[in-house]
């Protein structure tokens, strides 16, 4: 920023300004419509801020849904597990697709990106009747067989790419002193990767994370295995809405998600390679 003038400084510091203020402003109203009275949430005309404000529906809504504790740790465990088998999925295939020269290598690696085009419901009934072959419906499995199959092919693309700025002279160093590949794959390689490890992991955890709610309703009938997504269903009643409690149990949901991008965050910035292959 030092380089730039003062007025193209005091612009761009108001732009930052501007997106984050819209980015942050649904999060303060759902804060808000957690701590107001249901009655008042829709009051006209509209109040930022009023006195009747307070953690009541942070106490209630574990009344109302029973299972939400359930739910938040259904969520974490499936998302962390996604992330995990995902990892060990892309990484050797990642590597193997930037540094070895195979048949159908380019075209594959269209095929992964085009399956990315394809949304999850217009897989759905494919899916339900291959997870139903396998017995595998109203279990843990109907979603974190799916969220793996849909998180690979986006993370074989970027972690692809940060495996290919890795110097090959590192390699090349390892196989002088008698390095196998795979040595060299979990010994140097993934170590100097952390941050584009980093960054597919949390791509990964968000996006299992979002998409339980449609696996959920579609491969699940048992409430114990359902995530917090589906279980927030659970505050709408046939009459009214419990609004209030439903923005408190979507905020105590989204900590999981905050947990993992407070754990990983130093890694996505550092530098690792950096001064690794000197001139």
């Amino acid at each position: 920023m030092d380089k730039y003038s003062l007025p193209l400084k005091i612009f761009l510091y108001l732009s930052i300004t501007v997106f984050f203020i819209f980015i942050l402003l649904p999060f303060v109203e759902m804060f808000y419509a957690s701590l107001r009275p249901l009655k008042h949430i829709f009051r006209s005309p509209y109040q930022f801020y009023s006195d009747d404000l307070s953690f009541w529906a942070y106490r209630e809504m574990w009344n109302t849904v029973p299972l939400l504790g359930r739910y938040i740790f259904n969520s974490f465990f499936m998302a962390i597990t996604v992330t995990f088998f995902t990892l060990l999925f892309v990484i050797p295939a990642a590597y193997s697709y930037a540094r070895f020269n195979f048949p159908f290598k380019q075209g594959s690696l269209w095929v992964l990106l085009a399956v990315n085009m394809f949304s999850g419901a217009v897989l759905l009934i494919p899916l339900f009747k291959l997870l139903r072959y396998f017995d595998l419906l109203n279990t843990y499995f109907a979603m974190i067989v799916p969220g793996i199959a849909f998180c690979i092919p986006t993370s074989i693309w970027l972690l692809k790419a940060y495996f290919e700025k890795i110097p090959v002279e590192l390699e090349e160093a390892a196989y002088c002193d008698g390095a196998s590949r795979m040595d060299i794959l979990f010994r140097i390689i993934a170590p100097l990767s952390t941050p584009g490890i980093a960054v597919t992991a949390i791509y990964a955890f968000i996006q299992a994370y979002a998409q339980q709610f449609l696996f959920a309703i579609t491969f699940n009938s048992i409430r114990e295995y359902m995530p917090i997504v589906s279980g927030l269903t659970e505050f709408i009643g046939y009459q009214s809405v419990k609004w209030n409690e439903m923005m408190a149990a979507s905020i105590v949901g989204v900590f999981p998600v905050l947990i993992v991008f407070i754990f990983l965050q130093k890694y996505i910035v550092e530098g690792l390679t950096a001064g690794a292959v000197k001139n």
